[in-house]
């Protein structure tokens, strides 16, 4: 039986890095939907009904990743996400859902590919993707 695949849904404002990682986060058994805001996001998560996982930079024009994030456990405390930032991310924002990762910047490929394998076996595991 083939599983469906992990829906990912990655925001970054930066076009090019966008673009990029993106690319790299394609793989087996793994659906990307890249967007430039956290606005924008939420469309997306209403207009598909959520995803997976959320990859999200916390540096972003408008609404903040972390507010995204905020928002995200709203609706969903067991929203898994992930947190890039250059920035030291806060212990409260760490400590916000059960499911919450970060990722420094900048990050190795091998460790957001690490990261989206081990969270992906951790949703098939729960028979989620």
């Amino acid at each position: 039986m083939e599983s469906i695949p992990l829906r990912i849904l990655y925001v970054e404002d930066s076009h090019e890095l966008r673009d990029t990682i993106a690319m790299l986060m394609e793989g087996p058994g793994r659906r990307i939907v890249a967007c430039a805001s956290a606005e924008e996001a939420l469309r997306h998560c209403a207009d598909e009904g959520g995803f997976d996982l959320v990859v999200t930079d916390i540096s972003l024009p408008g609404m903040s990743g972390t507010q995204l994030c905020q928002a995200l456990l709203e609706r969903d405390p067991q929203q898994r996400i992930v947190l890039c930032s250059g920035y030291p991310i806060g212990a409260e924002l760490r400590q916000a859902g059960p499911h919450i990762h970060v990722l420094p910047k900048p990050f190795d490929i091998d460790a957001l590919e690490g990261l989206l394998d081990s969270i992906q076996a951790e949703l098939q595991g729960a028979g989620v993707g």
